[in-house]
């Protein structure tokens, strides 16, 4: 209600201004719920990987394609305003059987800062991905500008250098006589780089290899022996990881193969190399110790 003397523009000031206090206030509710949505994934041990490029590139298409989500896909821009990050399991299997695959806001040239609070769920979901694919509508006549300008807010972000990129040429369908095979034929022998059409299938088996490809950096080696009563953690190993050898011993399963750093670091008490060379070093220590007070003999 209006108080005395105050005028209909100093209401409707007010009234924004406290539209603005709750609209604030979801926000940050919103990336509390994002952030424990964030700690579940990582829980989970899977890599996630984050689809940006410019507005209309074809992020949602190809994320329809690859897992059937059914999420939003039209020549509009800012057809997707909220990420969705779906279960997607990779055919081929040559590294990660199964990683998270999220879909982004697209981006745009000179972005109008009343709309920045709206980008914030799409740069973190960059920030916190593994493997960025840029997608880029190569049927636009300025698809070069525009995947400057991507690559201008990855680099502004600090994602750009520090993580696997794969670049993916899009919409090769659309574009006229032969200029679709010659890309293709130019991406193939570009680094991660991959020609394809998300709206036909077409060319997704390379972008599938350049993926694989991007994610094996992401695995360290490793040489386990786990006990046969934590059948959970060996089932999590072949789900998330690259198993090469497989060995049913007395006293456990042994695992030989590469799976992500940090499911290493919390599987660390099953590391062979581990588990042996510390025993020994202690073995050979307490010996030595023991000879050095002449109260012990040399193992033979």
């Amino acid at each position: 209600l209006r108080g005395p003397g105050e005028r209909q523009l100093e209401i409707d000031r007010r009234l924004i201004r406290d539209r603005i206090i709750v609209l604030k206030r979801q926000i940050d509710d919103i990336q509390k719920q994002r952030d424990l949505h964030r700690r579940g994934r990582d829980n989970l041990g899977l890599p996630v990987v984050a689809i940006v490029g410019y507005t209309n590139a074809g992020k949602s298409t190809l994320l329809n394609y690859l897992t059937r989500a059914g999420v939003m896909a039209e020549d509009i821009l800012f057809a997707t305003l909220d990420p969705t990050t779906r279960r997607v399991k990779l055919p081929g299997h040559k590294t990660h059987p199964e990683v998270l695959l999220t879909d982004t806001v697209g981006f745009i040239q000179r972005l109008p800062t009343q709309l920045v609070a709206a980008f914030r769920a799409t740069l973190e979901e960059v920030r916190g991905a593994d493997v960025l694919v840029h997608m880029v509508d190569v049927s636009t006549p300025s698809w070069q500008k525009q995947e400057a300008a991507v690559a201008d807010v990855l680099r502004d972000i600090g994602v750009l250098d520090d993580r696997p990129v794969v670049r993916v040429l899009n919409k090769i369908d659309l574009l006229p006589g032969s200029e679709g095979e010659d890309l293709a034929m130019e991406a193939a022998f570009m680094d991660r780089s991959v020609a394809i059409s998300a709206a036909t299938g077409e060319g997704i088996q390379d972008f599938v290899a350049c993926m694989e490809d991007a994610l094996q950096g992401l695995l360290v080696p490793v040489e386990m022996l786990v006990p046969y009563n934590n059948g959970e953690d060996l089932n999590l190993i072949h789900e998330v990881g690259a198993v090469e050898t497989v060995e049913y011993r007395e006293n456990g399963t042994y695992i030989c193969g590469r799976v992500p750093e940090a499911l290493a670091n919390r599987l660390k008490a099953y590391s062979v190399g581990a588990t042996e060379g510390g025993g020994a070093a202690a073995k050979d220590e307490t010996d030595w110790v023991a000879l050095g007070r002449g109260r012990h003999s040399v193992t033979k």
